[in-house]
């Protein structure tokens, strides 16, 4: 059991916790997730490590409620405890002293995207990091990636703050701006990380993407994460969870994210619809 000693609401459906997983807070490196179960008859989702103290023995958990067990999570509160959390699972982000690396997060991907931003700056790298949302409601961790990264660049897709527009329109100014990129990583929805490829893709640039699939054991057993990376069969969570962003078959990986839909949404109605949450059993 994980005891959660602290909680906020950064955007709509946004939750921060803050839970105390001492030694995964001690081994955990950039880039690597862990996998929660938020009560006995809980599913196992992966999560992103956003931060950790190892002093404190605390991981940071930013998560958006979508599904059942998402919600299930989000309706925790301070002095209730996680059943599970097991980690630190897969491979960590390769770090060194790149020279320029361009750090993408849209919308919830800022999360992940904010231990790699820190590893990369630490190490020496001029970190350019760019943020995006569909709304300035929506956007988060702004302050800590200016902290983690060189320079910040916030973008939203209605225009309400920063530049009107992507991540990749930001991205396509600054190699107009003839600024010379060493490596781009990408995190977010499958479309940004698709569309952000596809440009790097016309100039050469190296570009990294985190995915993050259905996953069921976190242990390379289950092939439930499976995708296609240079036309080879890779599993996520042993495999990455991070990527050749230009050799990631992402058609395939949309038509997988997209297989359990009617499932996942009565899985949700039936939950918001429980009068116990808390109770609730995983749909089947």
């Amino acid at each position: 059991m994980n005891e959660i000693i602290y909680k906020k609401v950064l955007a709509e459906s946004v939750k921060e916790l803050r839970v105390v997983a001492p030694r995964i807070a001690k081994a955990r490196k950039a880039g690597q997730f862990v996998i929660v179960r938020a009560n006995e008859t809980g599913e196992r989702i992966p999560l992103t490590i956003a931060d950790a103290d190892p002093k404190a023995g605390t991981l940071t958990l930013i998560f958006q409620e979508v599904g059942k067990s998402t919600l299930l999570l989000g309706s925790l509160e301070v002095g209730d405890s996680i059943q599970d959390v097991v980690g630190p699972l897969g491979k960590p982000t390769h770090v060194e002293e790149f020279g320029t690396v361009v750090c993408m997060g849209g919308g919830i991907g800022v999360a992940p995207m904010h231990p790699i931003a820190k590893a990369m700056k630490a190490a020496g790298n001029k970190v350019i990091a760019i943020i995006g949302a569909r709304n300035k409601d929506l956007l988060i961790m702004e302050d800590r990636m200016k902290a983690a990264s060189t320079e910040l660049h916030v973008s939203t897709d209605d225009g309400t703050y920063g530049v009107h527009g992507f991540v990749t329109t930001i991205l396509q100014s600054i190699i107009d701006s003839g600024e010379k990129i060493n490596l781009v990583v990408a995190i977010g929805p499958v479309p940004m990380m698709n569309a952000s490829c596809k440009l790097t893709a016309k100039f050469d640039l190296p570009t990294v993407v985190s995915l993050n699939p259905i996953m069921v054991d976190g242990t390379g057993m289950c092939g439930a994460c499976r995708v296609t990376v240079g036309g080879k069969t890779r599993f996520v969570c042993v495999d990455g969870p991070e990527f050749d962003g230009h050799q990631v078959d992402f058609v395939e990986l949309v038509k997988r994210q997209r297989a359990y839909l009617k499932q996942e949404d009565q899985s949700r109605q039936e939950f918001l619809q429980h009068p116990d949450k808390r109770c609730f059993e995983t749909a089947t």
